[in-house]
């Protein structure tokens, strides 16, 4: 395992759309135990391959509190394929826009299809957080990120916020 280094906005990696993964092997199984170790470093609830700069279709979550064991959830080529109507909110964050909070409106409740490590197919209801953490991730991995469901103004503040904090690092 091997801790990465996360990429944040206004890197462009971040729009790329992922591409599928082509099997269930062996370097696939490392870059989901240096996901989750990066992700739990960070710490986080969730981390798409792309946040890494691996364009990917993979993403790992764990929505375990500090004081239960842990409990990990690898989703290779994931594919949603049904969302409820009902809808609820979340105040998100992102690894990739730190220390950045809005409530997100999404479906309450999806379902989710796709491999795990063993390259076995699996079916996930998801409701609540789980079901939003799963939303999250799979936008990252069509290159969209949560501040894409805000109004136009909210988004282009916080980017021009971590452009000008990227520009500042730059010229340090």
């Amino acid at each position: 395992m091997a801790l990465r280094e996360i990429i944040v906005i206004p890197d462009t990696r971040l729009k790329l759309v992922s591409e599928p993964v082509a099997g269930v092997d062996a370097a696939v199984r490392k870059l989901a135990d240096d996901m989750l170790e990066t992700m739990y470093e960070a710490p986080g609830i969730g981390l798409a391959a792309i946040q890494i700069a691996v364009p990917k279709r993979i993403f790992t979550i764990d929505l375990a509190r500090k004081e239960e064991p842990k409990a990990p959830i690898v989703l290779i080529n994931p594919e949603i394929t049904w969302t409820s109507d009902e809808l609820s909110v979340y105040e998100e964050g992102c690894l990739s826009i730190p220390e950045y909070y809005e409530a997100v409106e999404r479906p309450a409740k999806c379902m989710v299809r796709y491999l795990d490590l063993e390259g076995k197919t699996v079916e996930m209801m998801c409701e609540g957080l789980l079901a939003t953490c799963v939303q999250h991730e799979f936008d990252h991995l069509n290159g969209v990120l949560f501040i894409d469901h805000l109004s136009r103004l909210k988004r282009d503040r916080v980017m021009k916020k971590y452009a000008k904090a990227a520009k500042r690092e730059a010229t340090a």
